[in-house]
């Protein structure tokens, strides 16, 4: 006998109603999304009707997107069937991460919320406490932390509490870790890597190469000298470098700069020729000499003794200074030790050749007073050349123990010339020979003996000087003078002396107030 028709259509309708339980997570597909509630289908009698609530706001809700229910109830006191997606969304994800915490204890989760002591972070759609002290989140705003995912490391997950704990801070310690791993098997010599300046000392800066540092010393920055590595790098900022050295053992990296770029050092010697004339940046200055940039990278020093065929220098600073353009010539080449010597001097003819030529003994000439040494002056010449001229040789009459107080600098004064010689380049020059040698006469008319009435001009300890005629003084010692005009006499008092002695040779004349007593023997005129 044939099944009626709606006996058919009975079966059918009771064959699609799939058996569910309460308790269970079933699949089911929306149908239709309200601003209160969604309805669900999930095979049973009836549709499933979910508060819009349990969703998230941000989540895209829309007709047949296929979603997981858990099972309440399945009838209410209204006969209506209780569905979960929180609690759905909770119980699989607990699956989830349990799952996932006995395969490995690294997750990615979105910070859901800011709570006291930490954070509350979403995995798998269940949520775990992260305290602040592992959330490595302390430069960060709460607008660049809540809502945003991250990778977090569960750190204690208890299955019958089903609450767990979670840190940021390991799960970074780790992908560092692993990272610096993977940099250490996959590092070669010769490749070149981007890095970040992480610090720098006095002999290098240490690079952030991505979880592995290495050191990119002083000397393999540039091919130029430099005083200090913030001259090249500057912390913070990137750079390419070359790795050339490596040891996993002890975990240290070496890293090169200047390598990037071509060696100025090769060939040279074929650039700049010995007896080339190059022009260049003064770009350091020392005591002994200058330091000339000819490129980036190439410095030639100009020693101290090849700046000037004439002048005396104590100091290159005291003519150069740093960023002056010079002009000099190549007079060696060190390649292997990259050293470049220069000369200033050397770009003019040597003054001092011929010299004899247009100067001589006996003869005057015309210079300006330079500077002062300890015994002298040094004169600059119309010749091109320094002359000195010594105290003993400035007046017959006065003792000049510093030439400064008879002499100004940068004045012109006509001197004789009393020795030239070219191969010491020494000129010696006087003032008192230009005038006649008044000693002789002195002697005749200022002989042992004689008293005279003269001005005292100056008082010292030691004795008394009194003016005899003009740039001709004689000192009167303590002992020559009574105690009573030892005590009254005063400079531009005048009084009598006796001639006692004369000396040309060291231009002293002695005297005596002690007008009574015979004078020497001798008297010496030499």
């Amino acid at each position: 006998m044939e099944k009626t028709l709606d006996l058919q259509m009975e079966e059918a309708y009771f064959s699609s109603i799939k058996s569910i339980g309460a308790g269970e997570i079933v699949k089911g597909k929306i149908v239709e999304v309200n601003p209160k509630d969604v309805v669900v289908d999930i095979g049973f009698k009836s549709e499933a009707i979910i508060p819009r609530s349990e969703f998230l706001p941000t989540e895209q809700l829309e007709s047949g997107k296929e979603i997981e229910v858990y099972i309440e109830d399945l009838e209410d006191e209204d006969g209506n069937l209780v569905v979960s997606y929180q609690k759905a969304k909770k119980l699989s994800g607990w699956k989830k991460l349990v799952s996932q915490y006995e395969k490995s204890d690294i997750a990615e989760g979105i910070v859901a919320r800011k709570i006291k002591g930490g954070f509350m972070v979403d995995i798998f759609g269940v949520e775990g406490f992260l305290p602040g002290s592992l959330s490595a989140f302390r430069h960060l705003t709460d607008e660049e932390i809540i809502g945003k995912p991250f990778t977090f490391k569960i750190i204690k997950l208890s299955k019958h509490k089903q609450n767990f704990i979670v840190s940021r801070r390991d799960a970074i310690k780790e992908e560092r870790e692993k990272n610096r791993r993977k940099l250490w098997d996959t590092l070669k010599i010769g490749e070149v890597r981007k890095g970040k300046v992480k610090s720098i000392t006095n002999f290098g800066a240490f690079i952030d190469l991505g979880g592995i540092d290495g050191l990119l010393h002083i000397g393999d920055m540039s091919w130029k000298k430099i005083n200090h590595p913030s001259e090249i790098v500057a912390v913070g900022s990137e750079v390419e470098v070359i790795v050339l050295n490596m040891d996993k053992d002890s975990g240290k990296i070496s890293l090169g700069l200047k390598q990037l770029t071509p060696d100025p050092w090769e060939e040279i010697e074929s650039k700049y020729p010995a007896g080339s004339v190059v022009q260049g940046k003064i770009v350091n200055i020392l005591n002994y000499g200058i330091f000339v940039e000819l490129e980036k990278g190439i410095e030639g020093l100009v020693h101290i003794s090849e700046i000037s065929w004439v002048k005396r220098i104590s100091h290159p600073e005291n003519i150069y200074a740093i960023g002056d353009t010079v002009e000099a010539k190549v007079i060696n080449i060190d390649a292997a030790n990259k050293k470049i010597s220069l000369s200033i001097k050397q770009i003019e003819k040597d003054p001092w050749i011929d010299i004899e030529n247009k100067v001589e003994p006996g003869s005057k000439v015309k210079g300006k007073v330079s500077g002062f040494i300890r015994d002298g002056a040094i004169v600059d010449l119309e010749f091109g050349v320094e002359g000195i001229i010594y105290n003993k040789d400035i007046s017959w009459t006065k003792r000049i123990n510093q030439a400064q107080h008879t002499l100004k600098k940068n004045q012109e004064y006509e001197f004789a010339v009393l020795e030239v010689n070219s191969n010491e380049r020494r000129i010696i020059l006087g003032l008192k020979q230009l005038a006649e040698n008044p000693w002789p006469r002195i002697i005749e008319e200022y002989p042992a003996g004689r008293i005279i009435e003269r001005e005292v001009v100056k008082k010292t300890n030691f004795g008394i000087f009194v003016k005899i005629e003009e740039d001709l003084e004689g000192l009167v010692f303590s002992e020559e003078i009574d105690e009573e005009t030892k005590e009254k006499i005063q400079p531009g008092d005048k009084i009598k002396v006796k001639v006692v002695k004369i000396d040309p040779k060291f231009s002293k004349i002695s005297l005596s107030c002690r007008l009574n007593e015979p004078e020497p023997e001798n008297n010496p005129t030499d």
